[in-house]
């Protein structure tokens, strides 16, 4: 394999939880256009069909599995169909993620629901495709989308003057997730199972705009003076699905526009 194929994910099966989203259907495109057969793993097929169509038009192998990230029943048995239908998986991207809590003083309830998805399911689903890999000659990568916010404690300046702020669930969340992808890394490395995280920065929503007060600090705090359009992170997970990162693994790759580097 020449260097410059090794980037390519062409002749890989790669699982995404979480398409559904801005950054998630952003993932989508960039995973489908590097030549992957992609699984999207959602609760509903129908919050994904209309981005697979659209790849799907293009040529692209992408299909909708549904499963309950927070079921260990559910993901067995997902599991199961996929090592059935492909044989193989030969990467996971986990890209779920619940909000229930919209600030400080969120009912103990909503952090409870939240810690159902961002901890619980997370866990089940790095250790069922890491046993799936594990068992498979080839091995596999693992990429966990974790966030800039699990390296770094809350700027409450940044949200002034807005009606956004700081939920702690996701600081909490985001910074298990980091060091949970470096347990894995080591517990399964020498079973030829990578696994890594990128923590992206702030991301623009286009459709819904972040408010002026909060673009205008967000942006000085970064090293380029602007958020991250949601394709600017699908490189960094490529490369790290691909055999050109074959010996890279327990690595949290901020994907952030210098902003935790300033």
């Amino acid at each position: 394999m020449s260097e410059l194929n090794s980037f390519s994910l062409a002749g890989k099966v790669v699982v995404q939880c979480g398409g559904s989203g801005l950054l998630g259907k952003a993932l989508v495109k960039s995973l489908a256009a590097a030549g992957a057969t992609l699984v999207v793993v959602t609760r509903s097929a129908a919050t994904v069909e209309p981005s697979l169509a659209a790849e799907r038009a293009l040529g692209h192998p992408v299909h909708a599995e549904e499963a309950d990230v927070t079921s260990e029943a559910s993901m067995l048995a997902l599991s199961e169909r996929l090592r059935t239908t492909y044989g193989r998986v030969d990467g996971m991207v986990y890209n779920v993620v619940s909000r229930p809590m919209k600030g400080e003083g969120a009912e103990l309830s909503q952090w409870e629901e939240s810690m159902k998805v961002n901890a619980t399911g997370f866990f089940l689903t790095l250790r069922t495709f890491a046993d799936l890999m594990a068992v498979q000659p080839s091995g596999g990568s693992i990429v966990n989308i974790s966030s800039m916010m699990g390296m770094i404690g809350a700027n409450p300046w940044n949200y002034e003057g807005t009606n956004m702020g700081t939920v702690p669930d996701y600081f909490f969340h985001k910074g298990g997730m980091i060091n949970l992808t470096r347990h894995y890394a080591s517990i399964y490395g020498l079973r030829k199972v990578r696994v890594n995280v990128v923590s992206p920065g702030g991301i623009f929503n286009p459709d819904k705009p972040q408010p002026e007060p909060f673009l205008g600090r967000f942006n000085k705090a970064t090293m380029i003076g602007r958020m991250a359009h949601a394709h600017e992170i699908g490189g960094a997970v490529t490369f790290l699905l691909s055999d050109a990162a074959s010996y890279v693994t327990g690595v949290n790759l901020p994907v952030d526009g210098g902003y935790t580097a300033k």
